[in-house]
């Protein structure tokens, strides 16, 4: 697995990173287990946690194999906070709360990147990169990312983060063949503040890796109750015309679905690191072992014409 700096001011992290959405829940702290062995002995290091995914269980499994199976200092830990029970919360002592308590259920002194995972327009923004900013200086955080936001709020908090003393390091955003949104604005943004993309469900919920080109499983996300509407959206009749796009060149140069996807966002501006939720260790052993990022050139531009002709994105930027 190759490694990329994270943007022009951050660590250098592997391109590929692996996500934690479904452990304590979907995926047994067994399996969980098996996923971090499976994914550091392919040398990976970008780990990607949530005091809310699995239930609320993930960072749990997380913080009990680092302080058993796994070096710290080996990984490098992203992690969320901004939301509260009410929904979006960038308040200070939301961050504090949020940035403590994953701290002491990961059983470790610092997060390497933490993302604040949506825009709270009902906080001052001052405040918030004030809390940031603290955080940043105490050595509880070592970078700061932005999650899920538009443009003009990147551009305000980068700003504000700067002022602070703080260089935002990276973009925490869905960006895959089926999600090509954040071209318009976000990608220009990141390349002029040097802000690497950290791309979330970059294999399109699973989509592009052609679990459901003829059915939904019976034991996929699409059919899990807490899932099924997160992949819906990407199962109607232009998602499978980019699928079956994909399958056509991964059929031609003899690699998985899962593998060709990859490399388009791998191949992207700016994308520092492409993040992958598989449900089992199953699912990672064969992305991993099909891991290629030298898809040439030409296959993966084919792509990026076919879905800028479906979905309206720019060809180049």
């Amino acid at each position: 697995m190759r490694k990329r700096k994270l943007g022009s001011v951050g660590t250098f992290v592997t391109t590929l990173g692996l996500g934690t959405l479904t452990w304590g829940r979907d995926t047994s702290p067994e399996d969980a287990t098996k996923q971090l062995d499976l994914f550091m002995d392919a040398n990976g290091s970008v780990i990607d946690s949530s005091p809310y995914f699995g239930g609320g269980e993930a960072e749990h499994v997380l913080g009990e194999l680092l302080r058993t199976h796994v070096d710290r200092e080996s990984l490098h830990i992203i992690s969320r906070a901004g939301l509260g029970p009410e929904g979006v919360d960038a308040t200070r002592s939301s961050l504090e709360r949020s940035v403590t308590s994953t701290l002491s259920t990961l059983g470790t002194e610092w997060i390497d990147t933490l993302v604040l995972a949506a825009p709270d327009q009902s906080t001052d923004y001052e405040e918030t990169a004030d809390a940031l900013a603290s955080l940043a200086s105490r050595g509880l955080i070592h970078g700061v990312g932005l999650g899920n936001c538009p443009g003009w709020y990147a551009g305000i908090m980068s700003t504000l983060l700067a002022e602070r003393g703080v260089r935002l390091s990276a973009l925490h955003v869905e960006y895959n063949l089926l999600q090509r949104g954040i071209e318009r604005e976000l990608v220009p943004f990141a390349r002029h503040t040097g802000a690497g993309v950290i791309a979330w469900s970059s294999l399109g919920r699973g989509v592009l890796a052609g679990r459901y080109r003829h059915s939904i499983p019976p034991d996929s996300r699409a059919a899990s109750p807490h899932f099924a509407s997160f992949v819906e959206p990407y199962l109607g009749d232009k998602s499978r015309q980019v699928v079956e796009a994909i399958a056509t060149a991964a059929d031609g140069l003899g690699v998985d679905i899962a593998t060709v996807s990859l490399a388009w966002v791998l191949s992207r501006p700016q994308v520092s690191v492409a993040l992958i939720g598989p449900r089992t260790s199953g699912q990672l052993s064969a992305i991993l072992t099909d891991l290629n990022e030298d898809i040439p050139e030409a296959v993966l531009e084919a792509l990026t014409d076919v879905t800028s002709q479906s979905w309206g994105y720019p060809e180049r930027f």
